[in-house]
């Protein structure tokens, strides 16, 4: 018992001495910054902070906060407090000893995103994971319409597992490569191909239904998805709250290697703790070959290089996906994942 508490203790210490590592401001960072369109929350942490994955730190927000932020348009006024000792950023107009020339803005209806939404808008709205399982219950397209065999836009399909008109917009998928498990060899899940939307004329079953775009031939077989909204959210920057040891999956769109505004898939998700908004690195593990004096080959482990952030911002179970936001050298599968 006194060991499990000493470990606690210990655990707790930890914690606190990590939370209570000062926060690093850029270099001459500016007291003010006036939100424009086209502006982001990494974006503006980073006009202060070192590192802007502690965004939730210098604003000072509780858990709650986090996970329901208050919004900033443009024309709002994002400031520096220093008077505590402390580095704070407020929302607003500073309290000022002297009068000085104000700006007045007025904020148009555009939330300022975390991250730029036209990269990731595709990825919100499509369907990307096949799970296990999801076979039994998707909608499937069971006949096309008269001397069809392949649909495009404007063709009528007909499908089974559509009950109802509570649904009326879908996407169209095929279930595409396996997502594996670099460490375990563990087929995870299947990422989705993306075929196009389908418009519910009228439920039943079979439904009909009207391909409303198609971005590849749709088929007799292939399976439906409800179309949710997208809808990009100010999700908060920050460091993942528990210790993450991870593995890249994959590279979006097939490739073998990556870079800055790229998304890839790591090997683990919501059932790990993995959320929307954490900022993870990439480490690159090297060992270094060599021949000896008896021209013998010896190898040298090179400490892990981190060279790479990014944003998580869709979960499965066990995947997720992530935007890199900056990196040093080519991203490449089987690169580990971890805290930044």
């Amino acid at each position: 018992m006194v060991r499990i508490i000493s470990a606690l203790i210990l655990a707790a210490t930890a914690a606190c001495a990590t939370a209570a590592e000062p926060l690093e401001l850029v270099s001459n960072p500016p007291d003010r910054h006036v939100v424009v369109k086209g502006d982001t929350l990494w974006d503006i942490s980073g006009k202060f902070l070192k590192k802007p994955w502690r965004w939730p730190e210098i604003w000072r927000l509780n858990k709650d906060q986090i996970k329901n932020p208050h919004l900033i348009y443009p024309g709002d006024i994002v400031w520096l407090d220093l008077s505590d000792g402390s580095p704070r950023l407020r929302l607003g107009k500073p309290v000022q000893s002297r009068l000085q020339p104000q700006a007045y803005a007025t904020a148009i209806d555009q939330v300022i995103p975390s991250i730029p939404p036209n990269v990731i808008e595709p990825f919100i709205s499509q369907p990307l994971i096949v799970e296990a399982g999801v076979e039994k219950t998707s909608a499937r397209i069971v006949a096309t319409q008269e001397e069809r065999i392949l649909l495009g836009s404007g063709d009528t399909a007909y499908a089974s597992g559509i009950p109802d008109a509570s649904v009326e917009k879908w996407h169209v998928f095929r279930p595409g490569k396996p997502l594996t498990d670099p460490e375990t060899g563990e087929i995870l899940a299947h990422e989705a191909f993306f075929l196009g939307n389908a418009q519910l004329t009228r439920p039943g079953e079979p439904a009909t239904l009207r391909i409303t775009l198609a971005k590849e031939e749709i088929s007799r077989g292939d399976w439906l998805k409800p179309a949710p909204q997208p809808t990009i959210m100010a999700y908060v920057p920050r460091s993942p709250e528990q210790k993450i040891n991870a593995r890249i999956m994959s590279i979006y769109g097939g490739v073998s290697e990556g870079g800055a505004s790229s998304v890839v898939t790591f090997n683990k998700g919501a059932d790990d703790g993995v959320e929307v908004g954490h900022v993870v690195a990439f480490y690159r593990k090297r060992v270094a070959v060599h021949l000896d004096d008896d021209v013998k080959r010896e190898s040298t482990t090179i400490p892990d290089e981190r060279y790479a952030l990014a944003f998580v911002f869709r979960t499965f179970n066990r995947v997720s996906y992530a935007l890199v936001i900056d990196a040093s050298k080519s991203v490449l599968i089987g690169d580990a994942v971890s805290n930044p």
